[in-house]
């Protein structure tokens, strides 16, 4: 019987670009990512926090373009607290969902960037890689608390 060859070796370094994820749980979701920039294979800075806010309790996950990301966040940021001026309260996570699918829509053939829309529990960001700070954002009914915590100081999330 004749044995099927393997996968071949990789001959080259594997890119892999950002990681943003958003899982959801019972009482709200958890927004996560890498920390590193690069610019093709260089890594330009290893440590950015690419969880954004768009309003006191909406949160966005970045990848791309760092630039085309943080302008379609700023964009949104500005047009929710205008919006939530006008309906005289805080704005629905599907209207900031809505922003950036229509702006990202719109000027699909010059950006290069995708967000992860979500609010309301703990968007967290961590790069173990890069020295493992983590940018965390505590959102509840009441308010949005952000903290850098420095890798030595993390918790673990396993029993010991």
């Amino acid at each position: 019987m004749l044995e099927e060859p393997g996968p071949e070796l990789l001959s080259e370094e594997v890119t892999t670009g950002t990681t943003i994820i958003a899982v959801e749980f019972d009482d709200g979701v958890v927004l996560g990512s890498d920390s590193r920039v690069s610019a093709g294979k260089a890594v330009v800075n290893r440590v950015m926090n690419k969880l954004s806010p768009l309003h006191d309790k909406i949160y966005c996950a970045l990848s791309g373009s760092a630039a085309d990301a943080q302008t379609i966040a700023e964009i949104v940021n500005y047009q929710l607290d205008v919006h939530s001026v006008e309906i005289g309260e805080d704005p629905l996570v599907r209207s900031a969902a809505n922003l950036v699918k229509n702006i990202s829509y719109k000027y699909k053939e010059e950006l290069m960037a995708h967000l992860i829309v979500a609010a309301l529990s703990l968007a967290m960001n961590r790069d173990g890689s890069s020295g493992g700070v983590a940018y965390i954002v505590t959102i509840d009914e009441h308010n949005a608390e952000e903290k850098v915590i420095l890798g030595n100081d993390l918790p673990t999330f396993f029993d010991q």
